[in-house]
């Protein structure tokens, strides 16, 4: 049997995840915590371990390919304001636009234009998948995934792509 969970709207969502991560922000305890830290709908701290060295090298890679291929601002560990609380994209690129619009001192309030998960061990396909829900939902256009092997693979809404119709020169595998 499986679940469905309706999420608020995530414009009745954002002043909430507003407030919560400029107080997370300002913590000085959380700041001396090493891991990525997100938010569920309600406000409670969800923490990650922290990356390995070949996640971070594969997020490296990435901005600095994206960096080449495409104008516009790269952002790594990109928190978003979602209908579920605030997640943290692990590379994100962002046109000149949106990136002005969406910019928020305490995170962005629209999904970049390209979000990128590099998948860790601990990662299952179902947070991933509902992580990819959650940026598209939160206005992504494309959200990408490296796997463990540096395969990239691509998304739009609609489907499954051969390649990033955004990038389309980005490389299907990453070497990191």
């Amino acid at each position: 049997m499986s679940l469905a969970i309706q999420l608020p709207p995530r414009e009745n969502q954002m002043e909430f995840n507003l407030r919560i991560w400029e107080q997370l922000l300002a913590d000085p305890v959380l700041a001396k915590i090493e891991g990525r830290i997100e938010t569920d709908r309600h406000g409670r701290i969800i923490m990650t371990s922290p990356p390995g060295p070949s996640h971070g090298s594969k997020q490296a890679e990435i901005s600095y390919v994206l960096r080449v291929l495409l104008s516009g601002r790269v952002v790594t560990e990109c928190p978003i304001s979602t209908s579920d609380g605030v997640r943290a994209a692990d590379v994100a690129w962002f046109s000149d636009l949106r990136y002005a619009r969406a910019f928020d001192r305490r995170c962005f309030l629209e999904a970049p234009e390209i979000c990128v998960e590099v998948i860790s061990p601990g990662n299952t396909k179902a947070e991933m998948e509902e992580k990819m829900a959650l940026y598209f939902d939160a206005g992504a256009i494309e959200v990408w995934f490296c796997d463990e092997d540096g395969r990239m693979r691509f998304h739009s809404p609609q489907q499954s792509l051969e390649k990033s119709l955004l990038c389309p020169d980005f490389p299907a595998m990453i070497e990191a």
